[in-house]
């Protein structure tokens, strides 16, 4: 039999405690690198999440840990601290109604406005696109909706992530079927390829139009040259305080083309005040001209 209690007893001998001035350092670093803020009550959450990676780095204190991050120029451990801290659970068709409302009414408006202005530009950013879910959903529902037109666009995707693990899960594009529940048949047949008895990749006519970049929504500036027609953003700013998600929504305005459109989660709202976006459609707003 086991004794429970020597192993409990090995188990908080091998916890590194998180002290008070730890949790306020590495907690101001976070906030001010990735946007997430952690309120007291996280610290436990925060301790918990952090052990293993002391672990794996052989560090024997929190602020060694914040030490190591720090002077990393890599990224790669800011990174995974951001993996440890998130969530990056998602699913094709995930709030399967707004891609309905995408290829129903937002790809018809954009397509009106472009023969209006003579323009084939069509341009789509995904802004924390997690493990490439939802960008491909995107690429494969445009795809689809133009049709053979579709050559006739420079129908640029964007996706954008800080985690590098979760890039290199999208950029292979390899899921297990239960995340295709979702996906209508004729897409399966059309936009993947079935790998083994449990897995599908997407096939490289979507995967080609997708451009995977590691991107800090924090950043001050968003170096892009030409503008949006349609950000996803969604259940991101789930993460955020009131004053940082005031600074993006201000950058994703900078961002979008006149009367562009932006996407958030359905457990996000943007404030009815906003003098930059108004309310269109559940979790869906429309940029609002100065």
């Amino acid at each position: 039999m086991f004794d429970t209690n020597q192993i409990e007893q090995q188990f908080n001998k091998n916890v590194i405690e998180l002290k008070d001035k730890e949790f306020k350092v590495i907690r101001d670093y976070i906030y001010s690198t990735i946007g997430i803020n952690l309120s007291e009550h996280k610290k436990n959450l925060l301790s918990g999440r952090l052990q293993k990676l002391l672990r794996k780095y052989r560090l024997n204190s929190f602020y060694e840990y914040y030490e190591f991050v720090l002077t990393d120029k890599t990224g790669e451990l800011l990174s995974e601290l951001a993996d440890n801290i998130s969530t990056n659970h998602t699913y094709f068709y995930r709030e399967a109604k707004h891609f309905d409302i995408f290829k129903n009414e937002t790809i018809p408006k954009i397509i009106t406005e472009k023969k209006k202005r003579n323009s084939n530009d069509l341009r789509i950013w995904c802004a924390g696109s997690s493990t490439g879910e939802e960008p491909y959903t995107l690429e494969m529902i445009l795809m689809d909706s133009l049709g053979i037109n579709y050559k006739d666009y420079n129908a640029g995707l964007l996706a954008s992530d800080i985690s590098m693990k979760a890039l290199a899960v999208a950029k292979a594009g390899i899921y297990h079927q239960d995340k295709l529940k979702q996906v209508p048949k004729d897409f399966i047949r059309k936009y993947f390829k079935k790998i083994n008895e449990n897995e599908f990749q997407v096939r490289e006519l979507i995967k080609r139009e997708v451009l995977y970049k590691r991107f800090n929504l924090m950043n001050k500036t968003f170096p892009f040259n030409k503008k949006f027609d349609v950000i996803f953003c969604r259940n991101v700013m789930i993460y955020f305080d009131d004053k940082t998600r005031e600074e993006l929504l201000k950058k994703f305005w900078d961002c979008l083309e006149p009367h562009g459109t932006l996407f958030i989660g359905h457990s996000e709202t943007i404030s009815k005040k906003s003098d930059l976006f108004k309310f269109h459609k559940p979790a869906m707003y429309l940029k609002v001209e100065n």
